[in-house]
């Protein structure tokens, strides 16, 4: 069994920074590509970044040079570090994992149950 847990949203001004962790556990053998999504409200889900299991990272055009994301393999956590955050940044925030399973013959996505961030203006 394995579950991602989102943590670290909530309310900030605009120009505010969070820091955004995914966090997995159970019988895990690897992680390999993450990615973090946002819904904001009435709209669709957003691809906002991902991260390879060899570290090559992409963002979407809205959050470049705002966002970073990094990952700490021995702790199985997945980081997305927001500054200079913007009204309309928010949304809740999810991630998503391609992890390998212990006696799993592949890896299956796993998704977060998600974390609100919301930006004041």
């Amino acid at each position: 069994q394995v579950q991602l847990v989102e943590s670290g949203g909530g309310l900030v001004q605009a120009g505010g920074s969070l820091r955004l962790s995914c966090a997995a556990s159970g019988s895990i053998v690897g992680i390999n590509s993450v990615a973090w999504y946002r819904q904001p409200p009435g709209q669709q889900r957003q691809l906002v970044a991902s991260i390879t299991g060899g570290g090559s990272t992409m963002y979407a055009d809205s959050v470049k040079g705002r966002f970073t994301i990094s990952r700490d393999n021995a702790k199985n956590t997945v980081y997305l570090q927001m500054n200079s955050l913007k009204p309309e940044d928010t949304a809740v925030y999810s991630c998503n994992a391609e992890v390998v399973a212990k006696l799993a013959p592949y890896s299956s996505a796993y998704w977060g149950q998600g974390t609100q961030v919301t930006v004041s203006s």
